[in-house]
């Protein structure tokens, strides 16, 4: 059943190989995807992992009987790099069964920087238990074992899962379609239901780490069983892996969360699961980002508007976003009416469209939201301000002509970099993603707008990558993703042509020539939700902001009782100029004091004692704690607001 040999047929065939040069390589025979890298060159023999015939994802044992295009994937693809995750993931799973027999495996896919695996065992597992487990993956992985790839009728593989007492692989196999059949792999003694491809033997699985332990629902449902998930990351080299731990161990020091704590920014708590309590300072970090992107916005032509956070169940019907996301809206009812709460903002900014009669004069039109939405996120996906249910994007939506979409897309994106650039992030990946299996509209339309998008991006000469039926529903998007100081990447902005909603919602303009014709609408933002971008900019900084986006920005710290009259006045001053400071006059030592507010990452310390109340004056400090000697408060305020402009400027505002 599990035979790794080749089963040549008895006509002769000679199958021609297109490889991603151009060159073609005949063959006499059926040949693997092995064989072929092995002609090609020992080098790539030796890293070769899997194939990619016609663009689908192949064994590295699958043969070859037709004219096909084959490329080899490596480890430096990055579905080569998914290929080992889902590998080790597997690894994984066999060294459970092997340290833990009575425990039953469910599933375990790839994400971001690694796998995880779920398993219905009773006891649980503890961290004691991850290292036995890792050990025994070191151990599976030294062995060698081919990794080999059989198959089974539906009906075959429900009965040899029940009867090894995988009553949860039994179950996905039950839900499959009658007369697919269904493709196993293994390992050694381990088998496992996988559609595939794998890594041709364990020994490939070099540089992997056992990382956490969580609990999930078997299928996501709070109301079936409660399984143990194990995570683990996995790369092609221990070099790579190393870096990744070490960024690992960065990351957590910069948690959010645990900073919020620290620094008393916000919490979160079980009454209102993936709802933000925000604190005063963490409130005025979030303030100071949503006043920057209003001036922004003013400054480049978009007009703020504010609509309704419950609207009813028919204009969410109307727009196709009850049919797709359904399960994801939080609804109320009221006097025989259902309502949705609201879970974006476009199909509203429809409605102030509808408002008069629109002329292709008025057009482009620019509404801009920070607009309050609600989405019933899974429980097991909330994960501090990163994951949340209720959000406030900087959403706006462009109604404009087919010919103004190059331009608008060309000025957002200049928009977009500017915003990234100013609060500090340079690196930007750009995907285009293309229409999704489940759509509205026609093929054709679908074509103009995925061309527009591209031309407008080649236009800018950005570097970006195409993702097969990734887009939105009604139409393609750009995603840009900005890398922060430690590696990690961030999706945020968006941009989306929408070529369907505006004439669904009944949206019209009069054209040059009289007649009406339904806007194209696009949908954009560049921070996301304002939550996540505020958690991803407290990880940024490790909490410690710019001056211009501290929540506090100067603390004023008297050295005994003398000073607290001239230290309020000092205080009271900063404040009506402009400044967020605060003062600290408890009977403390200075030391102390000056310890506790550099924990809080305030950016400016102003001691006062008996010489600086004599003088007007205040002894300046750094919260990196350097010593900025004494200065009277209109040589600070000089030095402060030269701070604040050099940052905090925005582009089209007057100087």
């Amino acid at each position: 059943m599990f035979g790794g040999s080749i089963l040549y047929c008895d006509h002769l065939t000679m199958p021609q190989i297109t490889l991603p040069d151009g060159s073609v390589r005949t063959y006499r025979q059926p040949v693997t995807v092995a064989v072929v890298a092995a002609d090609i060159g020992a080098g790539l023999s030796r890293a070769a992992l899997a194939g990619k015939v016609d663009g689908r994802l192949v064994d590295i044992r699958h043969e070859l009987s037709d004219n096909t295009t084959l490329s080899i994937v490596t480890a430096k693809d990055e579905c080569g790099l998914d290929i080992i995750r889902h590998s080790t993931a597997h690894l994984l799973a066999a060294a459970v069964k092997s340290l833990f027999p009575e425990a039953q495996v469910t599933i375990g896919p790839v994400i971001e920087n690694g796998f995880y695996y779920d398993f219905a065992y009773e006891p649980g597992f503890n961290t004691q238990d991850l290292e036995k487990i890792e050990q025994r993956m070191q151990e599976l992985a030294a062995s060698d074992d081919p990794v080999e790839r059989s198959e089974m009728s539906r009906n075959e593989a429900i009965t040899y899962f029940q009867s090894l007492g995988e009553q949860y692989k039994a179950e996905i196999v039950e839900d499959i379609p009658a007369g697919q059949t269904i493709s196993l792999y293994r390992q050694g003694d381990f088998v496992d239901l996988c559609r595939g491809p794998h890594v041709p033997s364990t020994g490939r699985l070099k540089a992997f780490k056992l990382t956490k332990l969580a609990g999930a629902y078997w299928r996501g449902d709070s109301d079936r069983e409660m399984l143990q998930r194990i995570y683990g990351t996995a790369w092609p080299d221990k070099k790579q892996l190393k870096a990744y731990l070490q960024r690992l161990t960065e990351a957590e020091k910069r948690d959010h969360r645990r900073l919020a704590k620290q620094l008393d920014l916000f919490h979160l708590q079980e009454e209102a699961p993936g709802m933000v309590f925000w604190h005063p300072r963490g409130w005025q970090i979030y303030l100071q980002v949503a006043e920057y992107m209003r001036q922004l916005l003013r400054c480049n032509g978009y007009q703020e508007i504010h609509t309704p956070e419950i609207v009813g169940r028919v204009l969410w019907e109307k727009s196709g976003h009850w049919e797709k996301f359904g399960d994801e809206i939080f609804t109320t009812h009221s006097e025989k009416r259902d309502y949705a709460i609201k879970p974006m903002n476009c199909p509203c900014h429809i409605q102030v469209f509808n408002q008069g009669l629109k002329s292709y004069r008025d057009l482009p039109l620019r509404l801009a939201e920070f607009g309050s939405c609600h989405r019933n996120e899974a429980s097991g996906t909330l994960h501090g301000l990163m994951r949340v249910r209720n959000f406030v994007q900087d959403d706006a939506h462009i109604f404009c002509t087919e010919e103004q979409i190059q331009s608008e897309v060309a000025a957002f994106i200049d928009l977009l970099q500017e915003v990234y650039q100013h609060f500090g992030f340079t690196g930007i990946t750009v995907n285009l993603s293309t229409r999704p299996e489940k759509r509205i509209g026609s093929d054709a339309v679908w074509d103009q707008a995925e061309a527009a998008l591209a031309v407008a991006l080649d236009h800018k000469q950005l570097n970006w990558t195409e993702k097969t039926g990734d887009g939105a529903f009604y139409g393609p998007k750009i995603d840009f993703s900005l890398h922060d100081s430690i590696g990690r990447s961030w999706q945020c902005g968006t941009m989306q042509v929408d070529f369907f909603m505006p004439g669904r919602l009944g949206a019209s303009y009069v054209t040059a020539d009289g007649t009406r014709q339904a806007p194209i609408m696009l949908h954009r933002a560049i921070l996301g939700s304002l939550e996540r971008f505020t958690g991803i900019l407290i990880e940024e900084h490790e909490g410690r902001f710019p001056l211009w986006l501290a929540p506090v920005q100067l603390m004023v710290l008297t050295i005994t009782d003398q000073q607290q009259d001239y230290a309020k006045k000092v205080t009271t001053s900063l404040i009506q100029q402009g400044f967020r400071a605060e003062c600290d006059l408890r009977n403390e030592k200075i030391g102390f004091k000056i310890r506790e507010h550099t924990l809080q990452r305030i950016p400016y310390l102003l001691v006062i004692g008996n010489k600086e109340v004599t003088s007007a004056c205040v002894a300046v400090r750094t919260r990196e704690g350097e010593d900025l000697g004494v200065m009277d408060l209109p040589a600070l305020v000089s030095r402060l607001r030269s701070a604040v402009d050099e940052a905090g400027r925005v582009s089209g505002l007057p100087e």
